[in-house]
């Protein structure tokens, strides 16, 4: 065993170490990565041939942390780890994103990166290393993979950007964003704001883009040491006449078609899709069966070069609509009477369904990771159903629908007032109705309105918007387009996505499809976002501006009460009989929770008589009896000497038969039967044990009458 190892040193003082030859000696490419405490394992498989039908490049990214890397245990029954989490999940998209750009266009072989985190350490959070794990691993190996790639965490506190910080320093950052890139240029960003502008987003990139270059700088001289030649592979067969006849055939009809501005997907599939049957109705039964997926790689190059040459030339879109116009959008809220809030947000063929539920404290998302613990107080659910495109396939929640969710959440979640009027869980679901690009963005803007809806109390509306790139990297020509079509999005370099309020950017997310991206363009395409960010936002201003100034009656209603610690037992009661009993009496939600030497009693309730009723009833068990009080209490049970009478929840005093009545009582049962109310006044409280005296008598005349004046209580 020789192992081969590599230093990074950053800029910041972190110290990354790279290491190869020591673990998972048969994978393609295997090295572990160190940066303090924190370790992780990267592997590459590649297999050694592709499917022949097959013509994209299928690349697994899988990101897992270990709990024994915290010293912890897995939650759940089964005690180990099992499917990946959503957070997971995210770090895996992020690095595949960042990856997926630099294979060879022809390199179709299955492939599998995995990444292990061994060790954890909070002061160096994995996700920001697992990128550079995982080129790491590639770029030794013998799989294609072109050039090397990073990413970094950067971060804006105080004024003051940081690279890859603490998880602490995380949390009070007005600007959180993962960036990827190669040498020379960014490939993918991802990340959330405090509402920044466009050049400080733009300063933290190529902050972050500095650090890359160190990062893929050290993997080079990885490679130089432990590097395996890259493998021959001959993925694609190849007939240059057929391409050359459908060349000629397809590429003036898919151009003509293109410059036809039809305005309806569906319509302008079918005409791109007849050219292609046409061109294959050349060719008999058994020759179109043997050539038909050649056929088809073929037609996918010339349709992308005819529409997107069409866009250069004419500087005009699919739709017919200018680079920087905005699809006609128009929005409605309250639609769905019984929901908390809810909203539709249509733009061109995109239309988003968005529903707000707002629920309790015991409806918080618990997060139980290796590094991350907690709970989640915000929730987005993004779900993409297949007839919002006119296709049938299973219903599953995938990846995509995971990153999707998470960016609108990323988008929404800072402008959201948390106060003392608002202590709910809050969920947000959008289903997707219709989908012809950028159903996410659709997402953002349809969550605001809903949100509004409800009447959460939110510091400004967000909008979003998709922005995508048609670029010639020959020439250098390039065209940047606003609110991008799935075509436009499919055959295009770029899909950069920005939220944001009329004051800044609250969240963005880019891929792209070339290797990478200048400032310039990135620039200009944060400018040319803004305009079409701001253009949304008036006509979401049109339908609501502002949060309701109420809930809607469905809404559970909340009452905060605090009470001294020391009676947190009595109102929960033993195995927490008391509380259940209240909740069932009262139609409520009872949360309490401790803080110091106070606990903070939370109640929701959608009946307004019960969240009184519950309100009265913690006040009666949590007061303090004083000497002279007067209640109206409850005979719980009769003893030949006297009574014994509930004043308060839980708390029960003796009347004596010689405190019944002015005259001499014989039998208590002449006076009273259990379950009879009866106003006693407190004489006395024994020191030593807090039992209470009780007086009827002292509360009347001698004529018999009440004679209380003094504080009544229940």
């Amino acid at each position: 065993m020789q192992e081969i190892k590599e230093i990074i040193n950053l800029p910041n003082g972190q110290i990354i170490e790279i290491s190869t030859g020591k673990l998972a000696r048969q994978a393609d490419g295997a090295v572990v990565l160190k940066c303090g405490d924190t370790m992780l394992l990267a592997t590459a498989v590649s297999k050694d041939e592709a499917s022949p039908e097959v013509d994209f490049m299928p690349l697994t990214v899988e990101y897992q942390e270990k709990f024994a890397a915290a010293g912890r245990f897995p939650g759940g029954f089964l005690k180990r780890e099992s499917r990946p989490s959503e957070y997971e999940i995210l770090i895996a998209r992020l690095v595949d994103r960042a990856l997926r750009p630099i294979f060879p266009e022809d390199y179709h072989a299955e492939t599998q990166v995995l990444i292990y985190l061994i060790s954890a350490d909070k002061n160096y959070p994995p996700d920001a290393l697992a990128a550079l794990a995982a080129s790491s691993a590639l770029t030794i190996s013998d799989i294609p993979f072109e050039q090397p790639i990073s990413e970094v965490r950067v971060v804006k506190i105080n004024g003051e950007f940081i690279v890859n910080p603490s998880i602490t320093e995380i949390e009070s950052a007005d600007l959180d964003l993962m960036v990827g890139g190669t040498l020379t240029d960014v490939n993918m960003v991802e990340g959330e704001c405090r509402e920044v502008d466009e050049d400080t987003l733009l300063e933290a990139l190529k902050i972050a883009h500095e650090y890359i270059k160190i990062e893929i700088e050290g993997q080079i001289r990885l490679i130089e040491k432990a590097g395996k030649p890259k493998r021959k592979y001959e993925h694609e067969v190849n007939n240059e006449e057929i391409r050359q006849k459908l060349e000629e055939y397809c590429y003036p009809r898919l151009l003509e078609i293109s410059r036809q501005h039809i305005k309806s997907k569906k319509e302008r599939q079918q005409q791109f899709e007849a050219i292609k049957e046409d061109f294959l109705n050349q060719y008999s039964d058994e020759e179109r069966e043997e050539i038909y997926p050649m056929v088809n790689r073929y037609f996918h190059e010339v349709h992308k070069r005819a529409v997107r040459q069409m866009v250069l030339d004419e500087r005009c879109r699919l739709d017919g609509r200018r680079l920087d116009e905005i699809r006609p959008i128009w929005c409605e809220v309250d639609y769905l009477p019984s929901a908390h809030g809810s909203a539709i947000f249509t733009r061109g063929e995109t239309q988003s369904l968005t529903t707000v539920t707002l629920g309790t404290k015991l409806d918080e998302q618990l997060i139980d990771g290796a590094v991350y613990e907690g709970t989640s107080n915000f929730l987005l659910h993004y779900n993409f159903p297949p007839f919002s495109t006119g296709e049938v396939k299973p219903i599953r929640l995938g990846r995509r629908e995971i990153g999707h969710g998470n960016l609108a959440l990323r988008a929404l979640k800072n402008m959201i007032i948390r106060d003392e009027d608002n202590p709910y869980t809050i969920r947000v679901v959008s289903d997707i109705l219709e989908s012809n690009g950028s159903s996410s963005m659709a997402t953002v803007c349809a969550g605001s309105l809903a949100l509004m809806d409800a009447g959460v109390k939110m510091h400004k509306s967000v909008s979003g918007i998709a922005m995508g790139l048609i670029m010639d990297e020959k020439s250098g020509n390039y065209a940047i387009l606003s609110d991008i079509l799935g075509d436009e999005d499919h055959l295009g370099d770029m899909d950069f996505k920005v939220a944001g309020t009329t004051d800044g950017i609250t969240a963005c997310q880019m891929d792209i499809k070339i290797k990478g991206l200048s400032f310039q363009i990135l620039s200009e395409a944060l400018q040319q976002a803004k305009k079409g960010r701001l253009h949304i936002l008036d006509i979401m201003n049109q339908t609501i501006s502002i949060s309701r100034s109420d809930y809607k009656p469905n809404v559970p209603r909340y009452a905060k009460l605090t009470i001294p610690r020391e009676f947190m037992g009595a109102v929960i009661g033993v195995g927490g009989k008391v509380i259940q009993e209240l909740q069932r009496e009262t139609d409520s939600t009872i949360v309490i929770e401790e803080a110091g030497d106070m606990a903070i009693v939370d109640i929701f309730s959608t009946n307004k008589e019960g969240l009184e009723k519950a309100i009265k009833k913690i006040k009666a068990i949590t007061t303090v009896p004083q000497i002279g009080d007067v209640y109206d209490g409850i005979v719980k049970s009769i003893q030949s000497y006297g009574a014994f009478v509930e004043i308060l929840p839980g708390k029960e005093g003796l009347l004596h038969i010689s405190e019944i009545d002015n005259k001499r009582v014989n039998d208590v049962n002449d006076y009273y039967k259990i379950g009879d109310h009866v106003q006693v006044k407190i004489l006395d409280i024994d020191a030593k044990t807090g039992k209470f005296k009780l007086s009827h008598k002292a509360l009347l005349n001698k004529d018999n009458t009440n004679n209380n004046k003094n504080r009544n209580k229940n």
